[in-house]
């Protein structure tokens, strides 16, 4: 497993700090955002992040919004939704909208990580996918 970029966001800070040093033991690469818009703000200026752990319910922007609004504008990102208020129509509703995966919080360390390592090796398949498309579509127009 390749080192995972990550973008943590949740509007509990406390949660945020501490959960962050958890990921950053397991060698993950931790970038933290408290509010939905600070996520699309990073995003925007951080082209490495694979993947996004993303709180169903905060202030101002929800998680459902901001899982929107990555997969239009990032749609190669994987999005992994945690919520403590779980209901079986927000998870279909976020797996609807694109969402990776949906946990509830406080989720299972080693399932957390395992679903970041698989979210990210879908990333780079993905990007391998398209510069192979590109390198054939390249290749294939030469004289």
């Amino acid at each position: 497993m390749m080192d995972a970029n990550v973008l943590l966001v949740d509007d509990e800070k406390a949660f945020v700090e501490t959960m962050a040093k958890r990921l950053n033991k397991r060698k993950l690469n931790i970038a933290k955002a408290f509010s939905g818009e600070q996520a699309l703000e990073h995003l925007s200026l951080n082209p490495k992040v694979e993947v996004v752990i993303l709180d169903v319910k905060m202030a101002g922007m929800d998680g459902e919004q901001v899982l929107k609004t990555i997969k239009n504008r990032h749609p190669l990102i994987e999005v992994i939704m945690l919520t403590g208020h779980a209901t079986v129509e927000s998870g279909i509703e976020g797996m609807k909208s694109g969402a990776f995966d949906y946990l509830t919080k406080p989720c299972d360390m080693e399932i957390l990580i395992a679903k970041v390592d698989e979210a990210a090796n879908k990333k780079r398949r993905h990007e391998e996918k398209i510069l192979e498309a590109s390198i054939r579509e390249i290749t294939s127009h030469r004289p």
